[in-house]
């Protein structure tokens, strides 16, 4: 049982999903998921993780969908909203974590220091602020958004 995330957590969560899933969807390049998929990232022992948010491709969306399964390996994006309460070591090891089990690029989003951060891998790092634009590479391409537009408020 998870502990349900602050507000402004989730409002984050939301900043983010909304412009992502309607890019995806108004492109054909995949699926968006929220918080409650599982993805299945080791076996022996058996080891799930849920992103805040997550993309996978189109090509990897062809044949039998698990319905009620978790979704076997990474997603392509995994993406974490930092909380109030996450510690520096546990951030890194879900980055980690998705690294190391097929994740093509995980953004670690901190509204404290308004910031998000794009990993491709343990040194591919590159810190975005404000007046940056967020963009999904080759993972999610033509995908952008500012920053700011993030954390922007009501």
């Amino acid at each position: 049982m998870m502990t349900p995330t602050g507000f402004e957590h989730g409002r984050i969560v939301v900043r983010i999903t909304k412009p992502l899933a309607q890019f995806v969807d108004e492109n054909g390049l995949g699926v968006v998921t929220g918080a409650e998929t599982g993805f299945q990232i080791g076996r022996d022992p058996d080891t799930v993780r849920a992103p805040d948010i997550a993309f996978i491709r189109k090509q990897r969306l062809e044949g039998d969908l698990p319905e009620e399964a978790f979704w076997p390996g990474a997603p392509d994006l995994a993406v974490e909203v930092v909380s109030p309460g996450d510690r520096t070591g546990e951030v890194d090891e879900r980055v980690r974590s998705w690294l190391d089990a097929g994740a093509a690029m995980v953004w670690v989003v901190n509204s404290q220091w308004r910031s998000v951060t794009v990993y491709r891998s343990a040194t591919d790092i590159k810190t975005l602020t404000e007046n940056d634009d967020l963009d999904g590479g080759d993972v999610v391409p033509g995908f952008r958004c500012r920053v700011g537009e993030i954390f922007a408020s009501l």
